[in-house]
């Protein structure tokens, strides 16, 4: 298996057919020894370092290679979490079978399937609809999403700017939420979820032009303060990354600690860290564990490499590499994205 080596921008190149159930290949990492305690291996910042990727499939049963060259496994679930979510796809499958001329059955299968950690089935399931629906813009933004989850950013980024394109005056229906918040009060829209999912993609690729244009363009579309927490958040990171410190300011200014936030809790709290009114262990959980650990750390750690502390930068990265199970995380995904465009010794 011999490794293809690409330029250390990310801005990924489709080569070839695009896969179909599979996973391409796009981006890895070469690592040496990278078993072993994590107080073992040692980090080197080599910024131009070549990123390498193996051309071989993938193991049975994991769903993707992550930037630095490992296998991703479905994360583990509780049994009583498991079982719940197979109970929910079963009947989505059933609602499915009995309407399959219903384009939201189709979507709810695909859902339903990633929060079971199979996200190359769920590809499957959207691709399918997608074929049978054409003009239905979710499809693709449901894709687009999962193929961020699985690290493939140009499918991404095709699929959600042809999203964008689709959703006309669609754009603004609610989407409910699979995995309620716990006011159980959904809050994002299909044009808030493209436009989001869109600018990521762009932003993990290191396309911070692409993305300004897609964080401006979420943020038009934010129409509340969570949704406005989290738009401002990447916007202030992509503004900082391509030198408009000014601009970033404005952005991070515009949030308020008084605002009653449903979910966005820690992109706030971050905002308000980055402006000097919040310090970095009140932005962190308590309990240090779960997704919005993730998002605290991936924030404070590129807080760190924007204000020149590299070496605090990636000991938050590696905290954040250090949870495996949260491998679909966003702030995990940046996280291995800045590792990997570092290298690793």
């Amino acid at each position: 298996m011999h490794p293809r080596v690409l330029p250390d921008s990310f801005r990924l190149r489709r080569s070839g057919s695009r896969p179909g159930l599979g996973v391409a290949v796009a981006l890895m990492v070469s690592l040496a020894g990278c078993g072993g305690d994590s107080a073992d291996r040692t980090l080197t910042p080599t910024p131009d370092a070549p990123v390498e990727r193996p051309d071989g499939p993938l193991p049975e049963g994991a769903q993707a290679w992550s930037f630095l060259g490992q296998a991703l496994y479905p994360p583990p679930l509780p049994m009583e979490v498991r079982g719940a979510r197979e109970e929910d796809l079963e009947a989505a499958l059933r609602d499915r079978s009995d309407d399959p001329e219903d384009p939201e059955l189709w979507i709810w299968v695909g859902r339903h399937k990633a929060y079971l950690g199979e996200y190359r089935e769920a590809v499957a399931t959207f691709s399918e609809g997608h074929e049978r629906f054409p003009e239905d813009a979710r499809f693709l933004r449901h894709r687009g999403h999962r193929w961020i989850t699985l690290r493939e950013l140009e499918l991404a980024r095709q699929d959600l700017r042809a999203a964008t394109e689709m959703m006309e005056e669609t754009g603004g229906e609610i989407e409910p939420d699979g995995l309620p918040n716990p006011a159980g009060i959904p809050l994002t829209t299909l044009a808030f979820n493209a436009w989001y999912h869109l600018a990521l993609a762009e932003y993990l690729a290191g396309d911070f032009e692409a993305a300004l244009s897609s964080w401006e363009a979420t943020l038009a579309v934010s129409g509340n303060p969570d949704l406005q927490s989290a738009a401002r958040y990447w916007l202030h990171l992509t503004l900082r990354r391509l030198g408009e410190e000014a601009r970033a300011a404005e952005v991070a200014a515009a949030v308020s600690a008084d605002e009653e936030l449903l979910e966005n809790h820690t992109y706030r709290d971050l905002l308000l860290h980055f402006r000097g009114d919040l310090p970095a262990e009140a932005v962190l959980p308590a309990d240090g564990e779960g997704l919005a650990s993730v998002t605290a750390l991936y924030g404070l750690g590129i807080h760190a490499l924007l204000e020149g502390d590299e070496i605090e930068a990636l000991r938050r990265f590696q905290e954040i590499l250090d949870r495996p199970d949260q491998w679909p995380a966003f702030g995990y995904v940046a996280a291995e994205v800045e590792m990997a465009r570092r290298g690793r010794r």
